[in-house]
Formats: structure tokens, C-alpha cells, sequence
């Protein structure tokens, strides 16, 4: 090999859609070398003593993974795949074909600093190229600097929608140079082989997630073009069960499989051929916020992740493990919450009402450190992303760009308002089935009498509540 040859380092963005480092690498190279690493930091226990990279994110990593791989070799290439510390696995390749350059797009968990300086000394400052493109809109194209980015997200989507285009998305390659002769292109690991337990599928699930470019395409056909979802999403997004209340873009769009451009230009070309409507203005507007979490983890860095989030604000949190666990699983005596959290830790996935309510009911009424919160939702959902998660628990925190202060989610008054008949709880908590319609949301004010009429015991078969805050009252 000679100059003329550059790796191309996938990261968040297992896709060949909309892929610039991919696509400038193919018009400045003669070869190029698709390369992932399964990167043994991901899969190293954080603050809950959980794997980074819990089994639901893996197993839609490595479908994902697979999917991109079957592509390039489609195109006449292949993904090379090793599992280790990337920038060893990199340097390793650089040596044995006398590789100089590497391509790949910035990415924000700032742990991956140390493998870019790594690779940087090795391949000299110029030679590894990040480009800052991985977004609805490039950072470099912002009105402002990261430094200057607003607090408040208002400002910055006035800011962004009146001085910034959305280009249109790249397109796939059409063909592609073959993997250097001699090259071992390894092979995709399992998820024992990454410390992790097999998972099975829950049969309740509404929608199955399976990673991949080729089924992130699918979900936003059918979610756009196929259904009437997309015209009704904004009346839709808040409920809890069913296939299509949202658009369930997040995981692949969390792990590269899907561009916030291409999904853009999709709604916009809707709108033209069909209609514009709140609906379709508000998907945007939830890929703008996404935007706007990864910019904020640009200009702050780790500092989302300390107890005072990007306020350094002092709060009344304290690590109660027992009370940790009783939420963590689905163990609170508060049906809504424990409904929500069973979703998550069968299916690695919540809606974002669930969320919101979760997140609130751990820091403000349980004052569980909210870090704890979000070091779990880290391992389980499928489309965790740094800036989303942190950023998400600074805001609910009141540590965060919430310009209001103290932001509470009431949950009783959340679970009638959003599951008014019960049905999401008794979907996920089979123990409370017989209880009828809103009653199913107050189960530790049931009597001795309803406790045997619905073969219900608090303290046995479900737990006594775990707190009964005053703001609840108005709502018994």
C-alpha cells in the first residue's frame, strides 16, 4: 500500500447514506479500508456496575454492525472488524499496509480523546481528519461559535432556522475498491464474547428494532410513505403503546444507521407531495433538539455528567441503593413508574413520556442522584447517545438548558393524563391485569376488601409504594 490508501473509520455512523468522511475518502483515494472496532471501553462497567454497552444496545450494535458490512461487500468491498482498543487495532493495519491517513467523524463521548491522540502521533496531525458533519446542521456552519451556543433551546433553533440551510444528503457509492489482498477483515463478535448475557425478545414488544442502514431505510419509508403516522405525530408522540405513535427513528439515528438529513429531506419531500402540517413541523423540531443535546455535549464536554450538570448546581441528591434498585427494577409500588421500567429492561426501549416521568420521579421525589439515573439508561436503551442521555437528565435535573426552575412531572396526574384507562400498565405489569380502568394507577390505596377482589397483596405480590409525595393528593 501507498498514499494512496485510507482507512475509513466507522464510529456513530454505520450507514453509507450521507456518509462525507466515506465519500471524500473515495474521491481522494484509490483505496479505501471500511474498518469498526468493537472498542473494549464501550464495554467497560460504569457508576451502576452495568456494562457502558448494556445487551439490548449490543445486540442492535452488531445488527447494525452486520448490515453495514453486507452493504460494502454488496459494492465490491468489505468492513474490516476487530475488537480491542481502536486506535491499537488502527495502527496495527496503518503498519502492516503502510497506511497513512484515516477519515472518520468527530464524535462526542470525549473518552475517545485518547484514542485520537494516540492515533494522531502515530499518523502525524494531519493525517487523521475528523469531519464535523454528523449532524441535521454542521457545526462549522453555525451562526455562532460552540462556545457562544445559546442556553436555551428557543434561541438556538431562531438562531439555526433562519441563517442555516440542511444540505441535501450524499448519496450511496456505487461501486467500491476491494479490500487490500492479505487483509484479514475478522469477523463480527457475540455478545458473550463482548461479557454479555443473550437477551430473548419479549413478546409484548410492539415493534421489533433490528439494526441496520437497510432497516432504518425501511422504518422511514414505511413511517412516511407508507402509513398516515406522520400526519398525526403530533397528537400521537405522548402515547405508550403501539407500533406507530412515534416515529421510533432514534435508535438507528443514535447509532449512525440513519442521517437527521436524510430523514429531513424525506419530511420536507412529504410535505411537497402531500401535506404540511404541526405534525410534520414537530419531527423536525425533535430532530433540531437532538441537535442542540450534541452541540451542548461539544461545549461542555464531561461536565454534563458531574453532580451540578452545566450549572454546577447543588442539589438535595443522595445514593440510596435500595431505593435506586426499587426504581431501576420496576419495584416502586408506583404502577406508572414500574410499568415503564419493566418496558425498558425487557425491550431496551421507553417512550419519552415514560422518560420524562422516570427520570422526574427518581430526582425529584425519590432525590436519588440523578447521575445514577442516567448511568443506567446508558446501558439499557438502544439509542442511547451521549449528548440526548446527559443532556436530557441535566434538563430534568434542573442542572441543564431548562430555562424554567423546578421542572416537576406530577406522576399521578401524568399517568391519568396519558394512560387514562390503565392499558400501558396492565400491559407491562400482568400482577395488576384484574384492576380496573384508573384504579390501576393507585394500587397502594387499595383496600383490604379490593386487595383479595383482584388478587393483589401490597408487600407480597406487588410492593407497598416506595414514596406518597403531598403533590399527589389532588389526585386520589
Amino acid at each position: 500500500m501507498t498514499a494512496s490508501t485510507v482507512i475509513v473509520w466507522f464510529r456513530n455512523d454505520l450507514r453509507l447514506h450521507d456518509h462525507l468522511p466515506l465519500t471524500q475518502a473515495l474521491s481522494r483515494f484509490e483505496n479505501v479500508v471500511p474498518f469498526y472496532c468493537f472498542d473494549i471501553r464501550n464495554f467497560k462497567k460504569n457508576s451502576v456496575k452495568l456494562s457502558q454497552t448494556g445487551p439490548f444496545r449490543a445486540k442492535f450494535l452488531i445488527e447494525s454492525v452486520a448490515d453495514l458490512k453486507k452493504s460494502l461487500k454488496n459494492l465490491g468491498s468489505d468492513l474490516v472488524i476487530r475488537i480491542g482498543y481502536s486506535e491499537n487495532e488502527i495502527i496495527k493495519i496503518a503498519r502492516q499496509f503502510n497506511i497513512a491517513n484515516v477519515y472518520t467523524y468527530d464524535t462526542i463521548p470525549h473518552d475517545e480523546n485518547k484514542s485520537e491522540s494516540t492515533l494522531k502521533f502515530f499518523l502525524g496531525k494531519r493525517k487523521l481528519k475528523k469531519f464535523q458533519d454528523n449532524t441535521l446542521i454542521s457545526s462549522d456552519k453555525l451562526p455562532f461559535k460552540i462556545s457562544d451556543l445559546p442556553a436555551i433551546f428557543t434561541e438556538f433553533k431562531k438562531d439555526v432556522e433562519k441563517f442555516c440551510d440542511i444540505p441535501t444528503p450524499l448519496p450511496v457509492p456505487i461501486r467500491m475498491p476491494s479490500i487490500p489482498v492479505g487483509l484479514d477483515c475478522g469477523r463480527i463478535p457475540t455478545l458473550q464474547e463482548l461479557g454479555l448475557s443473550e437477551i430473548m425478545p419479549d413478546e409484548r414488544i410492539a415493534f421489533k428494532f433490528i439494526g441496520g442502514e437497510s432497516e432504518a431505510l425501511n422504518r422511514v419509508q414505511d413511517y412516511i410513505w407508507q402509513s398516515p403516522s406522520i400526519k398525526q405525530y403530533k397528537y400521537t408522540h405522548n402515547q405508550l403503546l403501539g407500533e406507530n405513535y412515534s416515529s421510533k427513528f432514534s435508535p438507528w439515528l443514535a447509532n449512525g444507521c440513519l442521517s437527521a438529513r436524510y430523514v429531513y429531506h424525506e419530511i420536507k419531500n412529504h410535505e411537497v407531495q402531500n401535506i404540511q402540517n404541526d405534525s410534520t413541523f414537530w419531527l423536525i423540531y425533535k430532530l433540531l433538539w437532538r441537535d442542540f443535546f450534541y452541540f451542548t455535549a461539544m461545549r461542555y464536554g464531561k461536565k454534563l455528567q458531574r453532580s451540578g450538570g452545566i450549572k454546577g448546581k447543588t442539589g438535595p441528591w443522595r445514593f440510596d441503593k435500595e431505593l435506586f434498585n426499587s426504581w431501576k427494577n420496576g419495584k416502586t409500588g408506583v404502577p406508572f413508574i414500574d410499568a415503564n421500567m419493566s418496558e425498558l429492561n425487557l425491550t431496551g426501549f421507553m417512550s419519552n413520556r415514560g422518560r420524562q416521568n422516570v427520570a422526574s420521579f427518581l430526582v425529584k421525589d425519590l432525590n436519588v442522584d440523578w447521575r445514577l439515573g442516567a448511568a443506567y439508561f446508558e446501558s439499557m436503551l438502544i439509542d442511547y447517545n451521549y449528548g440526548n442521555n446527559w443532556g436530557n437528565w441535566n434538563y430534568i435535573a434542573g442542572v441543564g438548558n431548562d430555562p424554567r426552575e423546578n421542572r416537576y412531572y406530577n406522576v399521578l396526574m401524568q399517568a391519568q393524563r396519558y394512560d387514562p384507562k390503565g392499558d400501558y400498565v396492565r400491559h407491562w405489569l400482568p400482577e395488576l391485569r384484574a384492576i380496573k380502568d384508573e384504579k390501576v394507577h393507585q394500587v397502594f390505596r387499595l383496600t383490604k376488601h379490593e386487595q383479595n377482589l383482584f388478587d393483589i397483596h401490597l408487600g407480597s405480590s406487588y410492593p407497598w409504594a416506595v414514596t406518597m409525595p403531598a403533590t399527589w393528593i389532588q389526585y386520589y
